[in-house]
């Protein structure tokens, strides 16, 4: 039987590759050994192992899968790993099935007659687009499936069902390590075309006054002088974060999550974004620098506009100076999603000067390189030296100033400061 995600999707008519088997009525060990008469098998998850088979398809194109017998889960300690797992080839459909977390994950599926199995009414949640839990008891037993009801709410745009959401509610969120909840704000931030739904059931659950008060604080609360229904920072950042979703949509996906984490904290402050990341535990992926680069991003997001409106001052070495802080292209995107999150009648203009701007100087995805280098002044004569750092870089801000176009103007710009400098 296929079960999970794949189901869902396949109801949804979302195409997957997400794919998970559940074997009845055959032992591990025999499953195991028919598995391996198709290709290399990976056994994970101990006694009850999770077989991960890979093999190439008849387009060439490679597909894992993840195949297991059914198998029940108790509470036996505490954390989101502290379960027992107990494997049981001959367990019927519904009572493997009652251990997931909401109904439209509980769907079972059978390739070979096209049959689905449905013991706890989750095509009927999915065409109301509702997530409910299969079972109360088991459902409190494990806090990420919270964060899985804000990820999977916003992705397929469903709302939380109302005992759902009071179980949610109740769940102390302070067993989940840091990866577990990026894992979740992962999928909600880069597999939705609406994360402010998402944000809205986060905020509604709890989710956010308990891992991120930060972000809850931009929603005020009803009590506040100040506080409108309409008008909190919260609502415009939930805006600004659908529009972000069509802005990164051809960019990689280290600089996509880069801009939908910037816009997230745009207007958290400095000091409370760096709070957010490291509840993250984000620093890196796959070796780009996001923390860096939100955080420069949060810092300048509104250099844009500012340039814009002082754009008679502002030079040409104004922008190659802010381009060694931050990347322009990504700080436009942010930007511009931070201006059309105000509303319908909100422009991006500034926004799309700034980075006309910033192409057209070629400095879009970072400042020049120098021209002049220690090597040559070493070349030159030069002693290495404090000395030489500091014309290396008094030579660079000539450059980046136009006073300074090829490795020649910059060696003569270098004898005249050695000159000073040694008066």
């Amino acid at each position: 039987m296929l079960v999970g995600g794949w189901v869902r999707d396949y109801l949804f008519s979302i195409e997957s590759k997400d794919f998970d088997i559940e074997v009845y009525g055959i032992e591990p060990e025999r499953l195991r050994a028919l598995l391996e008469e198709i290709g290399p098998v990976n056994a994970v998850g101990g006694q009850f192992a999770v077989y991960k088979l890979a093999f190439y398809d008849p387009t060439s194109d490679r597909v894992e899968i993840d195949v297991s017998i059914p198998r029940r889960e108790s509470k036996s300690g505490r954390g989101h790993r502290g379960f027992t797992i107990e494997g049981d080839p001959q367990m019927s459909f519904e009572e493997a099935a009652r251990r997931r977390d909401f109904t439209v994950n509980a769907i079972l599926f059978d390739p070979l007659t096209d049959e689905i199995i449905d013991p706890f009414g989750g095509a009927a949640d999915l065409r109301a687009r509702l997530l409910r839990a299969v079972a109360d008891d088991t459902f409190v037993e494990d806090s990420l499936r919270v964060l899985r009801a804000v990820q999977l709410a916003a992705r397929f745009e469903m709302s939380v069902e109302p005992r759902t959401a009071e179980l949610c509610r109740s769940i102390d969120l302070a067993d989940l390590p840091y990866e577990r909840i990026w894992g979740e704000i992962e999928k909600l931030l880069t597999m939705a075309a609406r994360p402010s739904i998402g944000l809205q059931v986060a905020l509604e659950l709890g989710v956010l006054d308990k891992l991120f008060p930060e972000i809850a604080a931009l929603a005020g609360r009803p009590q506040d002088p100040e506080w409108h229904p309409e008008g909190n920072v919260f609502i415009h950042m939930k805006l600004a974060m659908d529009e972000a979703v069509r802005l990164v949509d051809d960019l990689p996906k280290e600089q996509r999550i880069t801009v939908m984490l910037a816009v997230l904290c745009h207007d958290l402050g400095i000091e409370p974004a760096r709070e957010v990341l490291r509840r993250l535990g984000l620093y890196t992926l796959s070796g780009y620098d996001v923390r860096s680069q939100v955080l420069s991003i949060v810092r300048e997001h509104l250099r844009p506009a500012q340039f814009y409106d002082d754009r008679e001052r502002v030079t040409d070495g104004t922008f190659r100076r802010i381009a060694r802080k931050v990347d322009l292209d990504l700080l436009y995107r942010a930007a511009k999603a931070d201006a059309l999150g105000r509303g319908p009648a909100s422009s991006s203009v500034k926004q799309d000067w700034f980075i006309e701007k910033a192409q057209a100087l070629g400095v879009e995805h970072g400042a020049p390189e120098p021209i002049l280098k220690g090597r040559h002044l070493i070349e030159a004569g030069f002693t290495p030296g404090p000395r030489m750092g500091e014309i290396l870089r008094k030579v660079y801000e000539l450059q980046l100033d136009d006073e300074v176009a090829d490795l020649e103007q910059a060696l003569a710009a270098a004898r005249r400061l050695a000159s000073i400098l040694r008066e």
